[in-house]
């Protein structure tokens, strides 16, 4: 791993950004192939589909629905110990997600005169769960239960068709699915299952969503930006990032876990380390190489962990450590400190924060009741992870009766005459004749 000594140096939050470790991955390359795709798809439905399955996850599905008997038979052949650990996961992450869920609210202006704050569920969504170099019954959990929580009313579901299996859904994926009741699933994937959700497939009766979520490789990220508009989406998610600010009371065995625990993921993973112990940093640089030369995908962690996206960062203190971090927006923070409430506190920006020895990020892919559907790329600096919310739209209901509009005619009169919109104020006065 490169190491980038910030201790002499007091950057502001632009010169950090340039300091920043990335991954070079621009979605718009990706954008000419996804509107190719997504095009064939709106033009030749589960044709352009079944086709696209065979040239790009090399099988040619049976059918691109899958029959409700599958799930069940999924469901039924599931490990038992995969599968107590799926509901203990899907009871979790539903008791976080039901504290997402706002309250109602009326406020009372004047006598007379309300607004009403609801939030109204969204009807329809689709839910993407990735193929690709590992399987996700996880991303099941993630994404259709906040959704189930919100009180939407129809889930799609899509994971691309996978050659071990004929060209099947992965049968854990669909046992996942069966566990959580959803029983419209699709054999599809990449930007033609992001624009299948988007425009519908009417020969598989599949109706557009008004939401996809869920994450993908950078076609279909591309893809997500190509239908935003047409539909709504969550995010653009890229390649997984961990960011683990430390002192030299961490235990580098711990930190070194968990920074090639997301180097597993994909070779352009981000793992980043800033620590104001040089100690520290020596001994979690040697964990890496002893526990990287071990582990199962020893190859992919290596590339990931030398790549320009994952660094050692030296910082003067912890405000220093902070800065650093809120100016990269991690996907994922872990603080390992001695008082890691004072670090949570100068903390901005992050997609979900990870607190103390004993709650790393895998915690949180699995089994910690949060969500891992999160903001990658900086993007949590504006946006939020995956949850109930995500499925809610707030919606103003505005109930006066006539004295209360009354009260307020010559007010909203006034306004009127000076955007130079009379006709907004006379259908106030058109009420109130003479």
């Amino acid at each position: 791993m490169q190491t980038i000594d910030l201790r002499d140096l007091q950057p502001n939050r632009a010169e950090l950004a340039r300091l920043i470790p990335r991954a070079q991955t621009d979605v718009s390359v990706a954008s000419t192939v996804s509107a190719e795709l997504i095009a064939d798809v709106r033009a030749r439905g589960e044709a352009a589909l079944l086709e696209q399955a065979e040239r790009l996850d090399g099988v040619r599905p049976d059918h691109i629905r899958v029959h409700a008997d599958e799930i069940a038979r999924a469901m039924r052949k599931l490990d038992p110990t995969v599968r107590e650990a799926l509901e203990e996961a899907i009871s979790r992450v539903r008791a976080a997600s039901k504290a997402q869920i706002p309250a109602g609210s009326v406020t009372t202006l004047a006598p007379g005169a309300e607004v009403v704050q609801r939030w109204q569920p969204i009807r329809r969504v689709g839910l993407y769960v990735p193929g690709g170099k590992a399987v996700y019954p996880s991303s099941v959990v993630m994404n259709v239960v906040p959704a189930q929580v919100a009180g939407v009313a129809s889930i799609a579901l899509a994971s691309p068709a996978q050659k071990e299996f004929g060209g099947a859904v992965h049968p854990t994926i669909l046992g996942a699915a069966g566990l959580l009741g959803v029983d419209e699933v699709y054999a599809m994937g990449g930007a033609g299952a992001i624009g299948a959700f988007a425009y519908g497939v009417p020969e598989l009766s599949l109706d557009p969503v008004q939401l996809i979520t869920g994450p993908g490789n950078v076609y279909v990220a591309a893809a997500k930006r190509l239908v935003l508009g047409v539909t709504g989406i969550d995010s653009e998610a890229g390649p997984t990032e961990i960011l683990v600010i430390a002192d030299e009371s961490a235990n580098p065995a711990l930190v070194a876990a968990d920074l090639i625990s997301q180097a597993e993921h994909d070779e352009l993973a981000s793992a980043v380390l800033v620590t104001t112990s040089e100690s520290l940093a020596s001994a979690v640089l040697e964990e890496v190489e002893r526990q990287a030369s071990t582990t199962r995908h020893s190859a992919r962690v290596r590339e990931a962990l030398t790549g320009q996206q994952s660094a050692v960062v030296l910082v003067s203190d912890m405000v220093a450590a902070a800065a650093f971090s809120n100016a990269y927006g991690p996907e994922h923070l872990e603080i390992q400190t001695e008082q890691p409430g004072i670090v949570l506190d100068m903390i901005e920006n992050a997609g979900a924060i990870f607190l103390g020895d004993h709650s790393p990020v895998s915690l949180g892919d699995y089994i910690a009741g949060s969500n891992h559907v999160l903001p990658t790329g900086g993007q949590s600096m504006f946006s939020s992870g995956l949850g109930a919310y995500t499925f809610l739209r707030p919606q103003q209901i505005i109930r006066y009766d006539r004295a209360a509009l009354q009260a307020v005619e010559g007010r909203l009169v006034a306004l009127a005459r000076a955007e130079d919109l009379p006709a907004h104020g006379d259908a106030v006065s058109v009420r109130f004749p003479g």
